[in-house]
């Protein structure tokens, strides 16, 4: 019996993206593969090891019945539950059927809709069972990953930043969109992790990390309509890959047109 941790990755409703990170982390992998036992990773193997586990890496959000039976099971057999990317955080792009009717999308999307076995709304992890660490981004930055599994090998909280993408803007130089150019951009509002990528490329921000610690997306929203943002776009700039996220979640609702005027 191996006397490392066990480590197990598990997939509910999600693109795999998140998966893949840790895939793609390739050298630093085999480094983890050395210091850890991957009990189930069905992305990388079919092999897997009966629980309990030590820690749990949780991608997807939960949308169906089974999905909410399997997160239940996966959290009592895990030591640490540790949550990655925006579908298992906020419920991802999938949660955007939480602001319709799911039988209204399945009528015009299936032509047997009654065969569909899904939930009413798309669910962060959190909302169903104890999670003890959320790892943001749509997908999540393989150096925060790499940075979790590290800490957890050493008995230390991660060190993970709770500011907003601005910050990784200034340490890159970068020109404030929002400011120079009157251009949308959620960096205010955005907790950091992608280095600032879309705005370095020219291109304002659009969440993917979810919202910073005390986004304050009342006074964002505010000055985007002064610069001519309309209601509509506003509210469809906060609904995305973290449109379940509650401080997201709110604002792109207080910017809906009311039904009359849909």
């Amino acid at each position: 019996m191996s006397a490392r941790p066990t480590l197990a990755v598990w997939k509910l409703a999600s693109c795999d993206g998140c998966q893949l990170t840790l895939l793609d982390c390739e050298d630093e992998l085999l480094a983890v593969a050395e210091h850890v036992e991957i009990a189930h990773f069905t992305e990388m193997s079919s092999a897997s090891v009966d629980g309990p586990y030590d820690v749990s890496l949780v991608e997807g959000s939960v949308t169906t019945a089974a999905d909410r039976e399997r997160i239940l099971a996966i959290r009592e057999a895990s030591g640490l539950l540790v949550t990655i990317g925006a579908c298992a955080a906020a419920g991802g792009i999938q949660a955007l059927r939480n602001f319709t009717s799911v039988a209204e999308l399945a009528r015009g999307v299936y032509a047997h809709p009654e065969y569909l076995d899904t939930l009413e709304t798309s669910s962060a992890i959190a909302d169903h069972v104890g999670v003890d660490l959320e790892l943001h981004g749509c997908p999540i930055d393989r150096h925060q990953l790499l940075e979790v599994i590290s800490a957890l090998l050493a008995g230390r909280r991660p060190v993970l930043p709770s500011y907003s993408v601005c910050q990784e803007c200034k340490q890159r130089a970068s020109v404030c969109l929002l400011v120079a150019r009157g251009r949308a951009c959620l960096g205010p509002v955005t907790r950091a992790g992608c280095g600032a990528l879309c705005p370095s490329l020219d291109r304002g921000c659009f969440g993917c990390f979810g919202p910073a610690e005390s986004a304050n997306t009342v006074s964002l929203a505010r000055r985007l309509a002064a610069d001519g943002t309309s209601q509509a776009q506003l509210s469809r700039l906060f609904r995305t890959f973290n449109a379940g996220a509650p401080a997201f979640r709110k604002e792109s609702v207080a910017h809906d047109a009311p039904p009359a005027e849909r």
